[in-house]
């Protein structure tokens, strides 16, 4: 809001003064006419001025790290969310049952194990990058059945980052 302020205040107050008040005076008998034109139009350009920092502070807070997405879809019941950071093959492991699935096959086994398990909340104990090339995340989560599960990704670079390793373990 305050910046809409100030850019409106700059752009009409310099515009008045250095162009519009001389392209009026020329072209129009009418000053109050083409001031009235001038306002609308500057209104306009503001506006379209704030909308643009807007979705750009927007598209800016959105790019968050993988981990970070991880940890939001997990918060907040978006598991499908994950489905990006999956590669073709995607080693998953429940219970200390390990597997390696397709990106398909990956996508479908965390829905159905999430839909049975629904996280209650989420809780991040540890989380870093060991090198430029790969990053963990070690927390938890409870269902509302009061189950507590144990919670490691490790995410590679390859090109992007990819999950090398997702375990869901029931304490």
């Amino acid at each position: 809001m305050w910046a809409e302020k100030i850019i409106n205040y700059f752009v009409i107050n310099v515009a008045k003064k250095v162009f519009w008040l001389d392209f009026c005076s020329i072209f129009t008998d009418q000053m109050g006419m083409c001031v009235s034109v001038m306002n609308n139009f500057i209104k306009k350009i503001a506006l379209l001025v704030n909308f643009t920092l807007v979705f750009f502070t927007v598209q800016a807070q959105n790019n968050g790290s993988p981990l970070e997405d991880m940890v939001n879809a997990l918060k907040n019941d978006r598991v499908a969310e994950m489905d990006k950071y999956f590669d073709s093959f995607v080693p998953i492991t429940i219970n200390n049952v390990q597997a390696i699935y397709s990106h398909n096959q990956a996508n479908i086994v965390l829905k159905d194990f999430f839909e049975k398990n629904n996280p209650k909340d989420f809780t991040v104990m540890e989380n870093g990058a060991p090198d430029n090339s790969s990053k963990f995340l070690i927390g938890y989560f409870t269902t509302p059945a009061g189950a507590k599960y144990n919670v490691y990704i490790l995410m590679r670079l390859k090109g992007s980052f990819y999950i090398q390793d997702f375990k869901l373990n029931k304490e």
